[in-house]
């Protein structure tokens, strides 16, 4: 059984720091892609950041956190990770985990990343708020 688990959230100044957590289980996290969304009151879900599984080894960003977020994963803890630095008010959302188990052609992939409907499994989120 897919699960995936996010934590990590709080209340944080600007130009804080955190980092959120992602873990997984039901399946091996090197061989699926994996994202991070965020979700703020009144918006639609955006992409913050995506990972390839590890054999492609490709990560994008979202232009807003570009330099300032990471995303990574421990394959021994089965936990993905998106580092947030200098984070700003319109940072704040629900922060949400995603995977999809079939692979995208690469090609597709810059298109499509971001997207919600590509995914085929969410956690329950956490949530992130920036405020001083």
């Amino acid at each position: 059984q897919v699960q995936l688990a996010e934590s990590g959230g709080d209340l944080v100044h600007p130009g804080g720091s955190l980092r959120l957590s992602c873990v997984v289980s039901g399946f091996t996290l090197d061989n699926v892609m994996i994202a991070w969304f965020r979700q703020a009151p009144g918006k639609e879900r955006e992409g913050v950041s995506y990972m390839s599984r590890k054999s492609d080894g490709r990560t994008y960003y979202a232009d807003s956190v570009k330099g300032r977020f990471t995303i990574s994963r421990d394959n021994r803890k089965n936990t993905v990770y998106l580092e947030m630095n200098n984070l700003k008010p319109e940072d704040a959302a629900v922060y949400y985990c995603a995977t999809r188990m079939n692979r995208l052609p690469t090609g597709l992939l810059p298109s499509l990343w971001a997207r919600p409907t590509t995914y085929d499994y969410w956690g329950q989120g956490t949530q992130v708020t920036v405020s001083s």
